[in-house]
């Protein structure tokens, strides 16, 4: 499993196939199938229906995902049943994760399918840690932010700060990718979503969902290292491993920096990051 988490992921409601062309001809790095949130209760059966013949067409060319209902809802069984027998690598985004032996359970069903898990609920954020380890195809975690803004009764940005940082750690800590934001809701603000991106870049995450492809722009800039940010990264690879193969456990660059061989892996990160992603 990579380590290397994609920088853009585009949401597009399943009950709108002209749309889901539309997303999977984008140049969103995942595209998610959404079967929760953007359908309707009417319109549920027609949707996964129409994932079921569009995923099938593509699936082997694109990065899916498909966002099921949650667990306890009418659908989640049949769309966990259509999104498992779907060709090809297509992953699974559970909603309201906070249970871990409900997601043993779903893990289990999807054989090996690679899980992506939305925490969207203070008992969620709780138990994050335990949620990103409680199967090995848990594959990334990250936050529902509408629901978990509901639950909090916070309205603002300040009252989600823990819930965001505690995502990243648990990510991580488990071993697993760095998360991506949760979607910014105004598709019409795009300098605010670019200071968004940046600030969550600053606590720790790694590209961001959108809902409308103007915003994939804005959030690739953001994420994605500069020619600068990657070039000191190569230094600093460079430079610690000459330092380790002279014997010395500590340096320092020509601009004072100070560096140690704990460094070299969030530098090869940037690298990395920059290699997939065309940046640098």
């Amino acid at each position: 499993m990579s380590t290397v988490p994609p920088l853009t992921l585009l949401y597009v409601p399943a009950d709108r196939p002209d749309r889901v062309e539309k997303a999977l001809a984008s140049s969103a790095d995942v595209v998610i199938v959404d079967l929760e949130d953007a359908v309707a209760p009417a319109s549920k059966d027609a949707a996964r229906t129409t994932t079921e013949l569009m995923l099938a067409a593509h699936a082997e060319e694109r990065v899916v995902q498909v966002r099921v209902n949650a667990v306890g809802t009418p659908w989640h069984d049949e769309d966990l049943a259509m999104a498992s027998a779907l060709p090809g690598a297509a992953g699974v985004r559970l909603p309201k994760a906070e249970d871990v032996e409900t997601v043993r359970a779903v893990s289990t069903r999807l054989g090996g399918r690679a899980l992506h898990l939305l925490v969207e609920s203070a008992l969620g954020v709780e138990r994050a840690f335990e949620l990103a380890g409680a199967a090995p195809g848990v594959a990334s975690l990250g936050l529902g932010e509408a629901d978990l803004r509901s639950d909090l009764r916070v309205d603002d940005d300040a009252g989600l700060g823990w819930a965001r940082s505690r995502v990243v750690v648990a990510a991580r800590a488990a071993g697993l990718p760095s998360p991506a934001m949760s979607v910014y809701p105004d598709v019409r603000d795009l300098a605010g979503l670019a200071a968004s991106c940046r600030a969550g870049r600053a606590l720790g995450f790694v590209g961001r969902a959108a809902i409308h492809p103007a915003q994939l722009g804005p959030i690739r800039e953001a994420f994605l290292p500069s020619a600068g940010e990657v070039e000191q990264a190569r230094t600093v690879v460079e430079r610690v491993g000459e330092a380790v193969a002279a014997g010395t456990g500590a340096l320092a660059l020509p601009d004072g920096t100070f560096l140690d061989v704990a460094m070299v892996e969030r530098a090869r990160a940037t690298i990395a990051l920059a290699e997939l992603h065309g940046g640098g």
